[in-house]
């Protein structure tokens, strides 16, 4: 990384992109079971797949945040000009 994004700031922003990620991933395939169980609510998904879904999302965050690390390394977008 560049002295204009350190690792901390890397992090922080790898961690944002991972959360609006996971909230998006999250519905995909969700299957309601045609009979819901005693004790399971009506709603709740029959297999949720959470570890597909988080390795989508890492994956996907990853690739976002190096985008986003090769725009802030290039200087195509200014942020420095932009604040002052």
């Amino acid at each position: 990384m560049t002295p204009s994004m350190g690792w901390a700031t890397g992090i922080a922003i790898y961690a944002t992109i991972w959360w609006v990620v996971i909230f998006a991933v999250l519905p995909w395939g969700v299957r309601t079971p045609d009979k819901a169980e005693t004790g399971h609510a009506s709603g709740a998904p029959a297999n949720p797949r959470l570890g597909l879904k988080a390795l989508v999302t890492t994956i996907i965050s990853a690739v976002i945040w190096v985008a986003i690390d090769l725009v802030v390394r290039s200087d195509l977008i200014s942020f420095r000009d932009m604040a002052g």
